[in-house]
């Protein structure tokens, strides 16, 4: 959007850079039978600055996985490299400290994360969760379901 504008230049955009050749052939057939209506300028202008604040997120995003990466191959590199940075941070946040999930049994492990689902099926006297946010670690994610 922020290198179109209106859908009226579309054809003349250069998308190689961002779509393949055949994702952008569509997107300009599509741009010159469109029948939506027109936008007025102050509503591109407010296009545009949503697409500036976009960018500005996906980038700060990207910086804040950066350092959470360094931070984690610091901190806790056997973690890191058991369940990836992500659910490692998740677990030592969920757990208080990294002393505090060291300290605690595997069954507690399993569960970080799914204690509300827990104590809802011990209530209710349904079976309880076989795992929480370690679920969503790769390691995880990839085995067979009979190993999960």
């Amino acid at each position: 959007i922020k290198a179109t504008g209106t859908r009226d230049k579309a054809a003349g955009v250069d998308f190689s850079g961002v779509l393949e050749q055949e994702v952008e052939d569509a997107l300009k057939a599509a741009a010159q039978i469109s029948m939506g209506t027109e936008i007025s300028q102050e509503d591109l202008d407010n296009i545009l600055a949503l697409c500036d604040q976009v960018i500005e997120l996906s980038e700060y995003r990207g910086q804040l996985f950066d350092y959470l990466k360094s931070r984690m191959a610091a901190v806790a590199p056997n973690l890191t490299v058991l369940v990836g940075e992500l659910v490692g941070a998740r677990l030592i946040s969920h757990a208080g400290s990294l002393i505090n999930l060291a300290k605690q049994p595997a069954s507690t492990v399993q569960i970080l994360g799914a204690e509300k689902a827990l104590f809802r099926a011990l209530k209710t006297k349904h079976e309880t969760p076989k795992y929480g946010l370690i679920y969503h670690a790769s390691l995880i994610g990839q085995s067979q379901p009979k190993f999960k």
